[in-house]
């Protein structure tokens, strides 16, 4: 259910950085005494996504925040969490500084920050991606995993 506000009838209260880095939380208050948060994020370039069918569409975050969500939210203790899943991704895909991409590519990043942060996550996501058909594949994975993490 959304609310109606006029942010132009409110002043703020305060304004921070979000930890991540990604947004801007701002406080605010409304003549009438009510308070509520806004978030502002950084609009990034246009971005078209190739998808594996031939089409092309524009990059969505939030199509990509509710897959990994849908995906492998689960294995995570918050949304917070997920979220820096999310953005950590978003900024390598920009980072490649191109107008087009591969879905493929977007998977990959998905799939080298998992590695990173969580590896039930990275064991999941890679056993989609990659389509894996035989526990030789999730033996695989693992071995791989170990030995980039060095864990036994």
């Amino acid at each position: 259910m959304a609310n109606n506000i006029n942010i132009g009838d409110s002043k703020v209260l305060e304004s921070r950085e979000t930890p991540d880095g990604t947004m801007i939380r701002r406080r605010r208050v409304m003549s009438d005494g009510r308070r509520f948060t806004t978030y502002e994020r950084i609009e990034m370039p246009a971005l078209v996504v190739n998808k594996r069918s031939g089409n092309k569409e524009p990059f969505d975050r939030d199509k990509l925040l509710t897959a990994v969500r849908r995906s492998v939210g689960k294995f995570f203790n918050s949304d917070m969490e997920v979220e820096d899943v999310v953005n950590k991704v978003v900024e390598r895909v920009y980072d490649l500084g191109r107008d087009e991409i591969e879905s493929k590519e977007i998977g990959q990043a998905i799939l080298d920050v998992l590695a990173e942060v969580n590896e039930v996550a990275y064991v999941r996501f890679a056993s989609v991606f990659l389509e894996f058909k035989t526990l030789a594949d999730f033996e695989n994975i693992i071995r791989r995993q170990r030995k980039t993490t060095g864990k036994k």
